[in-house]
């Protein structure tokens, strides 16, 4: 199974919760040969409405162009590269940040 976790306006794609709920979660069993980008579009959630993601603890790409400076271990060294044919497998996890949380802290 692969969690994903959506913060931020995200949250209400995971079974109708709201902003500021603890439910933000989706728990997906991966289709064989699974991308981010597959999987993204499975779960019907834009890659517009999409700011950060966090592919198992490690920021994978981001829209803030600060977002290399800010400390985080990182995927790869290009966050603005939005190729998400990234695959994933079984005990994956996702963290989606949406639009609305431009800033990331410490």
């Amino acid at each position: 199974m692969i969690e994903i976790h959506l913060y931020g306006k995200l949250r209400h794609h995971a079974n109708g919760s709201q902003p500021g709920s603890r439910s933000g979660v989706i728990v997906f069993e991966p289709r064989p040969e699974e991308t981010i980008a597959s999987l993204l579009t499975h779960v019907q959630i834009p890659v517009d409405e999409i700011n950060h993601i966090f592919f198992n603890s490690k920021l994978l790409v981001s829209r803030n162009k600060m977002a290399s400076f800010m400390g985080f271990n990182q995927s790869q060294s290009d966050l603005s590269n939005w190729n998400l044919d990234v695959p994933i497998k079984n005990g994956d996890r996702l963290g989606l940040f949406g639009i609305d949380m431009a800033l990331l802290g410490m």
